[in-house]
C-alpha cells in the first residue's frame, strides 16, 4: 500500500513556475512507478508525467513536454513536478498517483492516489 500527500499547488501568472511535490508512506516506495495527472473543470483527468522507479525512465504528454519536469528522490520518499512557462490552461486539480509497475504512462495502471492540489494560472 502507498499513500500519497501532494503539497505546493497555488495561484501563479501566466509565464511564471511552481514546483509540485508529494510525500508517499510505504516501505516499497522505490518498486513503484510514479506519475502526475491532472484534470481541468469539465475534463477528463489525463496523464501528464511519469517516471520510473529508478528515476532514469520519464514520459511527458505532448501537451507539458519542454515545460515540466518530474523527478523522484527515493531516499525521502517524494516524487516531484516542476511546471515552467506556465499557460491559462494548466489550470487544474492536479494529482500523484502510483502504480505497482515499475515504470508505466498507461493511465489505468495506477491505482494509488493523493488528494490533489489546485493549481491556477492567470492570464
Amino acid at each position: 500500500q502507498v499513500q500519497l500527500v501532494e503539497t505546493g499547488g497555488g495561484l501563479v501568472q501566466a509565464g511564471g513556475s511552481l514546483g509540485l511535490s508529494c510525500a508517499a508512506s510505504g516501505r516499497t516506495f522505490s518498486n513503484y512507478g510514479l506519475a502526475w495527472f491532472r484534470q481541468a473543470p469539465g475534463k477528463e483527468r489525463e496523464l501528464i508525467s511519469a517516471i520510473g522507479w529508478s528515476g532514469s525512465l520519464t514520459y511527458y504528454a505532448d501537451s507539458v513536454k519542454g515545460r515540466f519536469t518530474i523527478a523522484r528522490d527515493n531516499a525521502k520518499n517524494t516524487v516531484y513536478l516542476q511546471m515552467n512557462s506556465l499557460k491559462p490552461e494548466d489550470t487544474a486539480v492536479y494529482y500523484c498517483a502510483a502504480s505497482a509497475i515499475p515504470y508505466s504512462y498507461v493511465a489505468a495502471t495506477y491505482n494509488y492516489w493523493g488528494q490533489g492540489t489546485q493549481v491556477t494560472v492567470s492570464s
